[in-house]
């Protein structure tokens, strides 16, 4: 099994105090990054990084907990840009006439599509908003920062307190975990054997539990069936976290779909109809106690904006009217506050599975909970000071996800070289291999394609299901294949920070047509196989995009073809994967590449086919490639790039 270095066993003393200043290093960075993209940056240009949405329009307003006021917005055009706002979030609402200074920051209370509510740090609405060109800017995620600087100060301080600090020293290496055998014959249906064996390490485990799932090998599923017999079993509420929205969003959906009462804090990244029943707002506004809310929240409102109407000169007797309407107001919205509090406590109380990211452990809603049962999914994506939030709600964690994959994203090299970048789920499987369950039959791709990855990463471990071990797109099909450039003169360009390769994404495309040529023997184009194109590198990425517009034999296919960087389709599949290198030099740099677990990523996206284009010559002064390399030549998977250039 692949070993990766870096990780650094601290003495249990200095343990949170080197997280905690490996934290700040990674602030600072993240801050400075910030603060140069957008000081410079036009509103058009924030908003194409996902920054801002603009412009907007005020759709509503209402008063809200401390006399803050509440607005709904909705962003008029531009709806196709990708946007970084999500609940929680800072954020600030702006006018463009005079940006610096017509600003009321406030915090995101609510996105669904082109709507979002946020609570403003005012009680009246600023006279410059009624002038048009109004806009929402992302402010600096301080929050989320505080959140993990918080929760690593707790850990430390908890860990000498024999009850509370049980867990967090099984964490960082002072205890072992502890099992008790209940569960052995117990019988999981539609359950393989590893998958079993995962699901009853879970219900034995009495403080940790790994789940190691390499891609297609049905993770989730195995989440799922753990997580309802635990309630079965227990009748004890769980909570259930993953670093990203998306990943929260899938195990929402399939633990609700599974017949389990589930609790979506925070909102959604995918807007559907199943998942906005499953979140707080939707779930209050069926409460039997909602109609009275409303009631009141409008009599307040209507109050409110009778004391604004009075002129800012007036006598000692509209002074008192006016103040009497506030107090008014105030009173109604105090009786609200306890009314939205206990419907809120209602309906936390009465979900089975809470379901939230990392930093939304810490919702205003469950701040004060403690669970039974904490499981963390993706755990291999999530930065370890993200993880000990929900961490610290547990008596028992359940880790799930592969650090053989890619692990967070660290903006400081220097916090990352200091061991930012190592997950807590890659340190608990070096530390308790005795908690660690491997899930080890896959149900995405062909075996020849799973082999390299099996053997490098998995111990050779990994074994294809019976239903896609010899699954092709039709009889004869090469399942994987090494397109060789070396000695064709197709050099990098380097831009910048960046490398591009347009002969080989050229030569990319030429096999391609081939084979969608052949294809169109077998499918027709509502059913044709799905395609994606990645690349580490995304300047090549932007040429694979320019030349994909000028291939008209690939027009006809659509959305069918995908184009984009390994990171992003990290949890994807597709029936057919394009690989391109992109690095060709005399010197067999290869940079980022280096990083084997981003090419275990793209390797194991594929399903029935994988086409590998690069130049050997460059890429062997690497071991893990040159074994590849190998690989695909014991199996007659390798062909020069010449026989495609008809030389």
């Amino acid at each position: 099994m692949y070993h990766f270095s870096g990780i650094d066993y601290l003495c249990r003393m200095d343990y949170f105090k080197k997280l905690l200043d490996l934290l700040k290093t990674e602030r600072k960075e993240d801050q400075e990054q910030y603060r140069q993209l957008t000081e410079t940056l036009s509103v058009a240009e924030r908003r194409a990084n996902g920054l801002t949405w603009y412009p907007i329009a005020i759709r509503d307003t209402e008063m809200s907990r401390g006399d803050y006021l509440t607005i709904e917005v909705e962003r008029t055009t531009h709806h196709d840009i990708i946007h970084q706002l999500r609940f929680g979030a800072a954020a600030a609402l702006f006018s463009n006439h005079d940006p610096k200074n017509d600003r009321v920051e406030g915090v995101i209370s609510f996105q669904g599509g082109n709507k979002l509510r946020i609570t403003l740090r005012t009680d009246e609405l600023p006279d410059w908003s009624r002038d048009g060109k109004l806009g929402i800017d992302l402010l600096f995620d301080d929050n989320s920062y505080d959140e993990m600087q918080q929760a690593l100060q707790q850990a430390g301080a908890r860990i000498e307190k024999k009850e509370e600090g049980r867990l967090i020293r099984i964490l960082t290496g002072d205890q072992k975990p502890a099992f008790h055998n209940g569960n052995g014959s117990t019988i999981f249906d539609r359950l393989n054997n590893s998958q079993q064996s995962a699901v009853r390490k879970i219900l034995d485990a009495e403080d940790l539990a790994i789940v190691h799932g390499p891609p297609g090998t049905g993770k989730t599923t195995t989440l799922v069936q753990a997580i309802r017999a635990m309630i079965a079993r227990d009748g004890k509420q769980v909570l259930v976290v993953a670093p990203s929205n998306t990943a929260v969003d899938l195990l929402s959906e399939k633990l609700a779909d599974s017949g389990l009462d589930v609790l979506r804090v925070g909102n959604p990244a995918r807007v559907s109809e199943r998942l906005t029943t499953l979140t707080l707002d939707s779930k209050m506004a069926a409460h039997n106690s909602m109609k009275d809310l409303k009631k009141w929240k409008k009599q307040a409102n209507e109050y409110k904006e009778l004391a604004h109407k009075y002129k800012r000169n007036f006598g000692k007797a509209e002074r008192e009217q006016r103040k009497a309407l506030f107090d008014e107001a105030r009173n109604i919205m105090k009786q609200v506050e306890q009314t939205e509090q206990y419907i809120v406590d209602d309906i936390v109380r009465k979900a089975q599975v809470i379901t939230a990211t990392l930093i939304g452990a810490n919702h205003y809603t469950i701040r004060h909970l403690t669970f039974d049962t904490v499981v963390i999914d993706e755990a291999g994506q999530g930065l370890e000071p993200a993880c000990w939030v929900p961490v610290l709600k547990a008596k028992k964690l359940v880790l799930a996800g592969d650090h053989c994959q890619l692990p967070p994203t660290v903006k400081s090299t220097e916090a990352a070289q200091g061991g930012l970048s190592v997950t807590l789920l890659e340190k608990q499987v070096a530390l308790h291999p005795e908690a660690v369950v491997l899930l080890e039959e896959q149900y995405r791709m062909h075996e020849m394609i799973m082999g390299y990855s099996s053997s490098i990463f998995y111990g050779n471990q990994l074994k294809a299901h019976s239903s896609v071990a010899a699954h092709s797109l039709f009889i004869n099909d090469r399942p994987l294949l090494f397109v060789d450039t070396a000695g064709c003169g197709f050099e990098e360009r380097v831009e910048g920070a960046s490398t591009s390769n347009p002969e080989e994404a050229a030569l990319l495309y030429r096999h391609l047509i081939q084979l969608v040529d052949d294809l169109r023997q077998h499918y027709k184009d509502a059913d044709f196989p799905s395609i994606a194109i990645i690349s580490p590198y995304r300047q090549q990425i932007d040429v694979l995009k320019e030349q994909l517009l000028q291939a008209s034999a690939l027009q006809s296919l659509g959305e069918k073809i995908s184009v984009n960087t390994i990171d992003s389709f990290q949890g994807q599949e597709r029936d057919i994967v394009y690989i391109s290198m992109t690095r060709s030099n005399a010197d067999n740099r290869i940079g980022f590449l280096s990083e084997v677990r981003r090419m275990n990523v793209a390797m194991t996206r594929a399903r029935k086919k994988l086409v590998v284009i690069g130049d050997s010559a460059t890429l062997s002064g690497d071991d893990f490639y040159a074994n590849f390399i190998s690989y695909a030549e014991q199996r007659d998977a390798w062909q020069s790039a010449w026989e495609l250039m008809g030389v």
